[in-house]
């Protein structure tokens, strides 16, 4: 068996009713346990889904469904501790993510400890995804995979329609519970155990069906007079002051900025609601977001304790953004949109790429675990590090790089979506604008490089010139 690594990521989710548009939205960070762990977009067509499942990091295995569904996925680009497929959007339109790493504690793990040889992030997507044909369905699948086989680490993911949108968090070994995110609620989830007022006769919520006995049973909730898992089967610790809160504090206080909260706020609430509808390029920018306007920006004039004091949402161990939309306002054959960004947010772009597609971009595909600038997730990569060394100088050219790719993105998908009706070969066609995004943003990105080499290697400490 390999060894075990965990990523440490940030989840945002969004009902019908709070986007911009009338889409469900699933979106998350994949963050790495290192700054480097290249990630390639692919999709999986039925004859490639395997019929038997052998787990890399556990030596679990069992036979899979004959009749997996298509999906798009964001495996890890080089072999050795399993597939992390991530996220996707299968060919129903359903959208899952998995995982976010969440905090447990003592209490729910001495009375169901974790199982070294169950399942876990590295196994989610690929056993689930393919087989679901509605999000309340994923949940189910997914309680079913816990409770049978058990995990080896506490993990929240998160399942979407048209309709609905499901978050679920492990619990101990062998128990779960999820609850359907309002229509016009979002919800900011970092590391830790998230869920907090929980109804258990509510239709809004699923659970191990043994979950309430377990509780009662074995004394574990602390409050007289409420139910609220992250109070049971979550933590508070001076780690989540430092390392969760302030992330969703700085998020909820972007959509809501009436709220009278503090960054090391131990009970910031889950479900929120904002006045305004939330856009895609809104999700962006907080899982890009370093505290800007406050001390506590790495790139900021905070001091420098200040600076350090927080851990941000854009970092130098984002892997892949994946902001995964279920449209309503056109045809079902191109609702599904699986928006993808590789590498640290501060310097990437997102893509928003049809799902209903064979295949996707060799520059998005192709990954490998060798440095190579004519892929994204390398080019990316080299921008970010680059950008890094000096953010202020380059802030204005990454900001326009962003903003243009998008809008001719955009562009795109608004002439591809009015001609979809058309086409003979709709995949073969989408697959085409695929194509022409990923380019576009590529040399949009080669172009941002340029801009950085020129400013940059005027500021060399390395230099002499006539007149020193």
């Amino acid at each position: 068996m390999t060894k075990r690594i965990k990523g440490s990521c940030t989840t945002f989710l969004v009902g019908k009713k709070a986007s911009l548009d009338g889409s469900t939205i699933i979106a998350r960070n994949e963050d790495g346990y290192a700054p480097l762990n290249p990630e390639k977009f692919v999709v999986v067509n039925p004859d490639d889904q395997p019929r038997h499942y052998q787990a890399v990091l556990s030596p679990v295995n069992f036979d899979l469904p004959d009749n997996p569904l298509r999906y798009t996925s964001t495996p890890d680009a080089t072999d050795g501790h399993g597939i992390w497929a991530a996220a996707g959007i299968n060919s129903e339109n359903v959208a899952m993510t998995a995982t976010e790493t969440i905090t447990s504690n003592s209490r729910i793990l001495g009375v169901d400890s974790l199982v070294d040889e169950g399942v876990g992030e590295e196994d989610f997507t690929t056993i689930v995804l393919p087989y679901i044909h509605s999000a309340r369905e994923g949940v189910q699948r997914l309680g079913a995979f816990l409770e049978k086989y058990g995990t080896y680490e506490m993990n929240a993911m998160a399942f979407s329609d048209n309709e609905e949108v499901w978050y679920f968090e492990s619990i101990g070994g062998h128990h779960w519970a999820a609850i359907r995110i309002p229509d016009d609620a979002y919800v900011v989830a970092p590391n830790r155990l998230n869920i907090d007022q929980f109804d258990f006769d509510s239709d809004d919520t699923l659970f191990a069906a043994d979950l309430p006995e377990l509780i009662e049973k074995n004394h574990l909730n602390p409050d007289r007079d409420q139910v609220n898992l992250r109070h049971i089967f979550g933590s508070a610790t001076i780690k989540d002051t430092r390392y969760n809160n302030a992330r969703a504090w700085y998020v909820q206080k972007y959509f809501n900025p009436e709220f009278n909260t503090e960054p090391d706020d131990q009970d910031l609430p889950f479900i929120c609601r904002t006045d305004r509808k939330i856009s895609v390029e809104d999700i962006k920018f907080v899982l890009s977001s370093h505290y800007q306007n406050t001390p506590f920006d790495p790139y900021g004039t905070g001091t420098e304790a200040q600076k350090k004091q927080y851990r941000p949402i854009g970092i130098n161990r984002n892997q892949e953004l994946h902001i995964l939309q279920i449209r309503n306002d056109v045809p079902a054959e191109i609702a599904a949109i699986h928006w993808l960004a590789f590498g640290p947010n501060t310097f990437n772009s997102v893509v928003p790429f049809y799902a209903n597609v064979l295949d996707t971009p060799e520059n998005y595909r192709g990954t490998t675990g060798e440095c190579d600038p004519t892929k994204m997730y390398w080019l990316s990569n080299v921008m970010a590090l680059i950008g890094d060394s000096n953010f202020g100088l380059y802030e204005d050219q990454e900001n326009l790089f962003e903003e243009h790719s998008v809008a001719a993105c955009r562009n795109l998908q608004h002439e591809a979506d009015a001609k979809a009706a058309s086409q003979a070969d709709l995949q073969g066609y989408l697959a085409s604008v695929n194509e022409k995004m990923a380019n576009l943003t590529q040399a949009n990105a080669n172009k941002l490089l340029g801009q950085m080499l020129s400013l940059g290697e005027g500021q060399m400490k390395l230099q002499f010139t006539l007149n020193d």
